[in-house]
């Protein structure tokens, strides 16, 4: 009974109780919804037109533009020509094919000259004990030269006109090579050159846009005339027509005004730069001294000629090029022989004829040692 009467009071206390207050409606904060949507538009549009001006990019960076490099797409690849893919089709296929083996290999010296040898003597000396190890092409533009060294006897090839910091300087480096090539034994041929970067007036300076496609000036590179290579590259020197053509056309001196271009310096360095950089070495292994800051090398005079400059010249493990343009920039790099630092240097100019005399007596003195 005491529980029912409970149950009663606790039922009649619950109808009394208040029953939940009704509240207002609340406005919503409109201009938090808008500010939101405007961030939203705008990082949206900052990830798809990525910003490239340098206040714009360091706003949203401290990488500053190169953080957002990655968002761009890469720039259309450019159609090639029906001349480019068939130079390109040659020259992957003589560079995947393997290398000539022979059973006597040789080592190809191709002597470009207006004349006589000055030096016929030394390289007499320095051929000597070495037969069949090597072969001898002689190019002389203007004189046939009266040989007395045996080496040099009946080995000069049909020669033509060479004018200096014209076409006809690659011409002939390509005679010379053709007549090399002849002979499968000869894989390796010696004009003794180098490749470098030069942004100044003798460098960059003389690329012209009239290479365009084929060449671009991203590619465009100098070099002396004076090279070695290996077979492989001497048959796609003489496969190509197509960039010989573009240096033939825009690369002479007096080209556009006072600007020139020289092809001997600039053909051969840009064309392996493009089809096979990483077959090349990028230095000279021809010493040349231009620590005089002249328009030419130093010439060494007989007084010149010491042990001492030998050792110094052939203990050089550094190629060093110093930039044509206004900043002078000093340009260094390793000489690497198989991955190794080793010297750089397997020749050496320019010697005038009085100094062959203490050349013979050096080098003689050195074979002895």
């Amino acid at each position: 009974m005491k529980a029912a009467q409970a149950w009663r009071l606790s039922m009649k206390d619950m109808q009394i109780l208040p029953g939940p207050r009704s509240r207002p409606h609340l406005r919503k904060p409109k201009w938090i919804i808008v500010l939101v949507t405007l961030v939203s538009v705008f990082l949206i549009c900052a990830y798809i037109y990525p910003p490239n001006n340098s206040v714009a990019c360091y706003m949203f960076s401290s990488n500053g533009c190169n953080g957002h490099s990655h968002w761009r797409p890469p720039p259309p690849a450019r159609e090639f020509s029906d001349e480019e893919i068939a130079s390109r089709v040659v020259i992957r296929d003589i560079l995947s094919a393997p290398a000539l083996q022979t059973k006597n290999p040789k080592i190809a010296f191709l002597f470009l000259t207006p004349g006589p040898l000055p030096f016929e003597r030394l390289w007499d000396m320095f051929f000597h004990g070495h037969e069949g190890k090597f072969s001898v092409y002689v190019h002389a533009s203007k004189d046939k030269p009266v040989h007395f060294s045996r080496y040099f006897i009946n080995r000069e090839i049909r020669s033509d006109k060479v004018v200096w910091g014209k076409i006809s300087m690659v011409d002939a480096e390509k005679r010379l090579l053709a007549n090399a090539l002849k002979d499968p034994d000869n894989q390796q041929f010696v004009l003794l050159s180098d490749s470098f970067i030069d942004p100044g007036p003798h460098g960059t300076g003389r690329y012209s846009d009239h290479m365009l496609p084929e060449v671009e000036k991203s590619d465009f590179r100098k070099g002396a005339q004076w090279f070695t290579m290996k077979r492989q590259h001497a048959l796609i020197v003489m496969a190509d027509s197509l960039y010989y053509t573009k240096f033939h056309d825009y690369c002479k001196p007096g080209m556009e005004g006072s600007r020139n271009c020289y092809s001997d310096e600039h053909y051969l360095p840009t064309f392996f730069h493009m089809i096979d950089p990483a077959g090349i070495a990028n230095w000279s292994v021809t010493h040349v001294d231009w620590s005089e800051g002249k328009w030419h090398p130093k010439s060494y005079r007989a007084r010149d000629i010491t042990s001492e400059l030998f050792r110094n010249i052939t203990s050089i493990d550094e190629s060093v090029h110093v930039t044509s343009d206004e900043r002078k920039e000093v340009q260094v790099r390793p000489c690497l022989w198989n991955g190794m630092q080793r010297p750089c240097y397997l020749f050496a100019r320019k010697f005038l004829p009085e100094t062959l005399d203490n050349l013979l007596l050096l080098f003689s003195n050195y074979t002895k040692a």
